[in-house]
């Protein structure tokens, strides 16, 4: 894909439906008896790589344009799948799919893309073993492919190291097959959807500060699931109204969590002219449209028990930064490491090619704003988040900005150029 510089961002956007909160509806939906109807579903890649995984252990899934309709069977409903599950490049549906097929009766193999192939999969290995589990890393790196032979599992009280959704949520759903009662503690709180949904589907979990304890062996009934827009995406257009001179973009339907929406806490700091309207609860999750017009960004720190709220937005956040008055500090996010990409390097080469000034530390990064961007070649490294943030940089930047492995959008946001060039002038 190739942008130049736009003159102003205008209109409206409906942003798809949230891929965390998609991707459980269809998990649980599953472990559910009888059906869920989800409305909103994102038909991403990593999501329909949920729905496929979930097909071949057993489970009756129709996609009916509007909604899916998930046939579950039942906490046990379960069954051996006659092929390898591939999680794609989805790293929710390969940490979440470990904590439910450890509790089974049968061996799974389950595997991914080469990027899910060399992302840790020992932060989920470890807690699901002490709790019974048998895994093994086929690579012998603490990588995928796994092998997961389900077995009995008992209760613990684990401690995690970082906060995660993804290992949290893992093993509360292993908790659903263990003998006693299991309980995660974060260091910081982390996205909370897992613990939401499996409340509304009739698990008994509670949580309390940052640790969340769940009841074994629940009855879980199928329900109507209205999927949020999804914030982190919304957060290029965020973005893109806040950078972009004369502009004034209403989003539409975005989940506004308070474990997600640190991106609202960013713009707040960086006095971006952010207003929430018609906000609400309708879904079970709360929601509001976002008013976004042209800011004088000013830069910030940005640390601590923050990041956990707002760990896929930091690389649009770090465009942002490129356009505020100031400094702005990224920490205390060595995540950025592990994810599709190493977020940090590829976004300080990039940012750096465009004419940045950019400092890449251990554990985040240090942005220097004000200086002129211009057009450059980006390589995506295939990350989602990185093409989407490149192309809200090149609206802004003098010349031709050409991505590299555009089409890799398609994981999260398939729509995402087609919305970007709608609301452009």
């Amino acid at each position: 894909m190739k942008f130049t510089r736009a003159k102003q961002i205008r209109g409206e956007v409906t942003i798809p439906g949230d891929k965390s909160i998609s991707h459980r509806a269809v998990m649980f939906g599953s472990l559910a008896e009888g059906v869920t109807e989800v409305t909103g579903f994102l038909r991403g890649a990593d999501c329909l790589s949920t729905i496929d995984c979930f097909r071949r252990l057993g489970i009756s899934i129709e996609d009916k344009d509007e909604r899916i309709l998930i046939h579950g069977k039942g906490l046990h409903g379960l069954s051996a799948p006659a092929q390898i599950l591939d999680a794609g490049n989805s790293g929710t549906t390969t940490r979440l799919i470990s904590g439910i097929l450890s509790g089974q009766a049968f061996e799974t193999t389950l595997t991914g893309d080469a990027s899910i192939q060399k992302r840790p999969m020992g932060r989920i290995i470890e807690p699901l073993s002490q709790m019974g589990a048998s895994i093994t890393s086929l690579s012998g790196n603490g990588c995928a492919p796994l092998r997961i032979q389900g077995r009995p599992l008992h209760g613990i009280h684990y401690t995690t190291k970082v906060a995660s959704a993804q290992v949290k949520s893992s093993i509360l759903l292993a908790g659903l097959y263990a003998d006693t009662p299991t309980s995660v503690t974060e260091p910081a709180l982390s996205r909370n959807h897992s613990e939401l949904m499996l409340h509304f589907f009739g698990a008994d979990v509670k949580s309390e500060g940052t640790t969340a304890t769940i009841q074994p062996e629940p009855k879980l009934i199928g329900q109507k699931v209205q999927v949020p827009g999804d914030i982190s995406s919304a957060a290029y257009f965020i973005a893109a109204g806040c950078i972009t001179p004369d502009s004034e973009l209403l989003i539409q339907n975005v989940g506004t969590n308070p474990t997600r929406d640190g991106i609202l806490h960013v713009c707040k700091m960086m006095n971006a002219n952010v207003t929430l309207l018609n906000e609400n609860m309708d879904s079970g999750e709360p929601t509001a449209d976002l008013l976004v017009r042209t800011s004088s960004l000013q830069g910030c720190i940005i640390e601590g028990d923050l990041i956990p709220t707002l760990i896929d937005e930091l690389p649009i956040i770090a465009v942002m930064a490129c356009f505020a008055e100031g400094t702005t500090v990224i920490r205390d996010a060595a995540e950025l490491k592990v994810k599709e990409s190493d977020r940090i390097a590829v976004m300080t080469e990039n940012l750096t090619a465009m004419g940045a000034k950019v400092t890449a530390t251990d554990d985040g990064m240090i942005i220097e704003g004000g200086h002129t961007l211009h057009g450059a070649v980006v390589d995506s490294h295939l990350d989602h988040r990185i093409a989407m943030s490149f192309a809200v940089a090149a609206l802004n930047a003098d010349g031709e900005t050409e991505i590299l492995g555009a089409d890799c959008v398609n994981i999260s946001y398939p729509a995402f150029y087609r919305d970007l060039l709608k609301i452009q002038q």
